[in-house]
C-alpha cells in the first residue's frame, strides 16, 4: 500500500534535519550540510500539505529525488571530496531510508475537492472505498446520546433506593 504524500515530506525534513545536525558533529561538515539542505528544500518546495512554498509538482519531485539519491550514493563513494567513513556510512544509510520511503509513496496529485466527494475518495485514493461520513457522524451522535442517557438513568438508579 503507498503512504500519502505528506507523509514523504515529513521523513524527507526529518532526514534533512538529521543530516543538518549529523554536520555539527562532523570533522568536515560542508558536503554532509549542504544535503541536509538539499533535502529540507526539496521539501519545502514539493507542492503537498506539508510543503512550505508548493513551487514544484509532485511528479517532478519524484525524479528529484532519485537525482538526491544518486548524488548522495555518489558522495558515499567517491574519492574527490573529503568525507570521513562515519558520514560516508550514515549517508548510505540515508540513501536507503530515502529509496525505501520513495518507493513506497504515492505521488499522484491530489484530486480537487469537489472530484474526491464526488468519488467517495477522502484522501485521493482510490474511490473503491466508499466512505459514508454522514451515516459515521449519526452512528457516533447516537453512541454519544446513549452513553449519556446511560450515566444519567444509572444515577438516578442509586439515588432512590
Amino acid at each position: 500500500m503507498l503512504r500519502p504524500f505528506w507523509m514523504h515530506q515529513v521523513v524527507e525534513y526529518l532526514i534533512g534535519l538529521v543530516l543538518i545536525s549529523f554536520a555539527f558533529q562532523s570533522p568536515r561538515p560542508a558536503a554532509v550540510a549542504v544535503v541536509g539542505i538539499v533535502i529540507v528544500l526539496n521539501a519545502a518546495l514539493s507542492v503537498g500539505a506539508a510543503g512550505a512554498f508548493r513551487l514544484v509538482p509532485r511528479r517532478l519531485h519524484r525524479w528529484i529525488d532519485v537525482g538526491i539519491m544518486a548524488a548522495l550514493l555518489v558522495l558515499a563513494v567517491q574519492p574527490w571530496i573529503d568525507v570521513d567513513l562515519v558520514s560516508r556510512l550514515v549517508i548510505g544509510a540515508i540513501v536507503f531510508v530515502l529509496f525505501f520511503v520513495w518507493f513506497h509513496t504515492d505521488f499522484a496529485p491530489r484530486l480537487p475537492r469537489a472530484a474526491r466527494r464526488a468519488t467517495g475518495a477522502s484522501d485521493g485514493g482510490p474511490a473503491d472505498r466508499p466512505v459514508d461520513s454522514v451515516e459515521r457522524g449519526r452512528r457516533a451522535g447516537r453512541f454519544v446520546g446513549e452513553s449519556i442517557n446511560a450515566i444519567r438513568r444509572w444515577g438516578k438508579e442509586e439515588e432512590s433506593p
